[in-house]
């Protein structure tokens, strides 16, 4: 639009495109949201220039374990599909299941909220999505920051990134290191691709459709629009882990993310360990295998690109696999015994699917 008054007549914040009131009242929405994550150590209230958090008294030497993540080019399907209600929840995984793998409890998380204009009812379906993650995860959301940056975003976009801070006990850190030849390998279901892949994934629809664009996402899909499965939100593992580590010794932990299963279980393995999975002992999605068919992808290209259906790895010892599958299944997951450690051989690959 043409700024038509005299070159001379007053400016506003307002008129360089930054409309303050609109933050204030997306603050006034979100405040709600924030105090249903509310839990133990919790000092402050939402809007604040700091948040204040109190470690909870029953750590002896706690370790504060920190993670930071984004969504990916995921966003770019939430735009073209209008579905910003459950990206939130994927910032929030990304991250909470990140330090949980080193056995910490996730104790509150901010985000960070960029677009160039504030769509107020877009970025509250977006942080009402946090908000959910946050109340899975068992964090407070206790702070974050919007931004509204003129020309810096298309209009009707917007970027997020997310950052949490766990605690787990000093002598209670799962560092991988105790992993040894014969533990066993136990993989949790993942809801789809999660929050990685995304940019492979957009190239496939754009080979199958010709662009990526909403009616060809309703598409029936297995009983249900593919859009729901390739928006499904990431699974947040807190919960059932956090009530496994109670009862039984976990050695290693391994979010599979960018990097896939080939690429993630080995960041925590000892050199000499070599994880070998059984691809026939779990469910792939369906979202897998058609973009497996789709993109004409190789075995070992969606192995280190996509979950292809385990989100998460645990490594326990052998005698200890039964009672971790019983732990997890009565905390409400699905495990399933996918593989085992070996010792790995010279110059080989630390994981494989076999």
């Amino acid at each position: 639009m043409t700024d038509t008054r005299r070159p001379d007549a007053p400016l506003t914040y307002k008129d360089a495109g930054v409309d303050i009131d609109a933050g204030d009242r997306l603050v006034d929405r979100i405040k709600p949201l924030a105090r249903r994550t509310l839990r133990e150590g919790v000092l402050t209230d939402l809007g604040g220039f700091g948040a204040l958090f109190e470690v909870p008294k029953r750590y002896r030497e706690p370790v504060l374990v920190s993670g930071t993540d984004g969504v990916g080019t995921k966003l770019r399907l939430a735009f073209t599909l209008n579905r910003h209600d459950t990206v939130g929840i994927d910032l929030v995984a990304m991250s909470a299941n990140d330090i949980l793998v080193q056995g910490a409890e996730p104790l509150f998380f901010l985000d960070y909220f960029g677009c160039g204009r504030l769509d107020v009812d877009v970025a509250a379906r977006v942080i009402g999505g946090i908000a959910a993650g946050c109340e899975l995860a068992g964090c407070a959301l206790i702070g974050g920051e919007t931004a509204e940056m003129p020309d810096m975003y298309p209009d009707g976009e917007y970027d997020l990134a997310g950052f949490a801070v766990g605690v787990v006990e000093k002598s209670a850190v799962i560092d991988g290191r105790s992993i040894a030849p014969g533990d066993a390998v136990i993989g949790l279901p993942s809801s789809g691709a999660h929050s990685n892949g995304y940019s492979l994934i957009r190239r496939v629809i754009e080979r199958v459709h010709g662009s990526i664009n909403a009616p060809a996402m309703q598409d029936d899909f297995f009983g249900a629009p593919f859009a729901d499965a390739v928006m499904a939100p990431t699974r947040i593992y807190v919960k059932p882990v956090l009530e496994l580590l109670k009862t039984v010794r976990v050695k290693g932990i391994a979010h599979i993310t960018g990097g896939g299963l080939l690429e993630n279980v080995p960041r925590v393995l000892p050199e000499h360990c070599q994880a070998v999975l059984h691809r026939d002992a779990w469910t792939r999605p369906e979202l897998f295998g058609w973009l497996q068919r789709e993109g004409q992808i190789a075995d070992d290209e969606m192995h280190r690109v996509f979950n292809c259906g385990i989100g998460m790895v645990i490594v326990v010892d052998a005698a200890d696999a039964q009672a971790c599958i019983t732990g997890l299944r009565a905390a409400g997951e699905s495990p399933s015994l996918i593989g085992a450690v070996v010792a790995r051989p010279d110059k080989a690959p630390q994981t494989i699917v076999v």
